[in-house]
């Protein structure tokens, strides 16, 4: 019934750029920022093997480094069960999100920050008064068929968020004895919380366009009655939100902006709003089926200058962070010969000669006058093109 419901009902999506029409924020009271992540949650280092497959070089560099670690100490490089957690704390990540929105827009901030499948920062980020109001929210793995998808659940009741999360995440390691219509049901029954299908179009284990687009459309065919929105990211290119738009057509769902900040970088997409809080915002676009994006300065940077920098977040110092947290190589974990999981700093008394000399090459970056020459060799006039709604108020152009 939600999803004939949601079929019938008259969409608005709107989807702005700020550098386009800068005035167009005066008519909002909010602008909500969603998905973004602490150092609360775990990333997945299995990018790395699969990313090294497409670089023979790398390939064979990263190949015969394992091969040495495992002779040395015995540890087999393991990039399944090995994470890495980003660099910002949950205050310092919300306080982040909230200063560009309040500076930048002049708007009043909403922030929801969800890390991967725990919700440890928002429970943290309430006990503090300038954050106590931030939503219990997290992104939530969902394994299917052979990929998984991420769902952005924002806005948990406090009273049953623990143990709603444990439900959720007995599903994804696979002990649940609740199938996915059931949890599903169940968050989608709370009226205040908010459910996104994250980046749809991101072939995240890397299975194929082919085979991604057939379990999306299987996953949508199944479970579409459940989601509330589609989202639009603001680390994700100009042709694959593209995509999603085409895609929110097809299912008659609205788009809603996130940011999957990783690094030091605000989010770049962000959504406007008239709430006064976090509940009505859910409440427009669940009840009302109103959404407003907006694309944010930074989104018009080339790409890939993009991901470098976050990746220069990630390998930076922070002396002014606990113990524990200051060195990249205390941000990243791996399990050891018992299979105890580590902080590398724990493992080695430095890092390998390869490793020390990616980091140095990675650090250039520091440098205004080398990230203005790679802004300029990366621009792309082409990668601009827009993103075009059918029958929407606002198109950006």
């Amino acid at each position: 019934m939600s999803w004939q419901f949601a079929k019938g009902a008259n969409l608005q999506n709107i989807v702005t750029c700020v550098w386009k029409e800068p005035g167009v924020t005066k008519q909002y009271r909010t602008a909500v920022s969603l998905h973004g992540h602490t150092s609360h949650s775990h990333e997945s280092l299995f990018f790395i093997p699969k990313m090294a497959r497409a670089v023979p070089p790398l390939h064979w560099l990263i190949t015969r480094h394992e091969a040495r670690a495992q002779r040395k100490s015995g540890v087999k490089v393991d990039f399944v069960n090995g994470y890495w957690t980003p660099p910002l704390p949950p205050l310092p990540a919300f306080q982040l999100e909230r200063n560009q929105i309040e500076r930048e827009l002049d708007l009043a901030a909403l922030v929801s920050l969800s890390d991967h499948d725990n919700i440890e920062a928002p429970l943290l980020l309430q006990v503090i008064p300038e954050s106590q109001q931030v939503p219990i929210s997290l992104e939530w793995s969902v394994p299917y068929q052979n990929t998984v998808f991420h769902l952005g659940v924002h806005n948990l009741p406090c009273a049953s968020a623990v143990s709603i999360v444990a439900q959720l995440n007995a599903f994804t390691n696979g002990t649940s004895q609740q199938n996915l219509h059931e949890l599903l049901s169940l968050l989608n029954a709370l009226a205040e919380v908010l459910i996104v299908l994250n980046h749809p179009m991101w072939d995240l284990p890397r299975i194929g366009p082919a085979a991604h687009r057939q379990a999306l459309n299987a996953f949508l065919t199944e479970y579409s009655a459940y989601l509330h929105a589609f989202e639009l990211g603001g680390l994700r290119p100009w042709d694959e939100n593209r995509e999603v738009v085409l895609l929110a057509q097809g299912w008659n769902q609205l788009v809603i902006a996130g940011g999957d900040r990783h690094g030091c970088e605000p989010s770049a997409a962000m959504n406007l709003t008239e709430a006064a809080s976090f509940s009505e915002f859910v409440q427009q676009v669940r009840k009302e089926r109103r959404s407003h994006v907006l694309f944010m300065p930074q989104y018009k940077e080339p790409l890939a200058m993009r991901f470098a920098l976050s990746l220069l977040d990630a390998l930076r110092d922070y002396p002014d962070y606990s113990a524990g947290s200051r060195r990249w190589d205390e941000r990243v974990f791996h399990p050891d010969q018992s299979g105890t999981v580590r902080p590398l700093a724990e493992m080695w008394r430095k890092p390998p000669a390869f490793i020390a000399w990616f980091v140095k090459a990675v650090h250039l970056l520091e440098s205004p006058h080398l990230r203005n020459m790679m802004k300029l060799a990366l621009t792309n006039p082409q990668e601009q093109s827009g993103l075009m709604l059918e029958g929407s108020q606002e198109v950006a152009r």
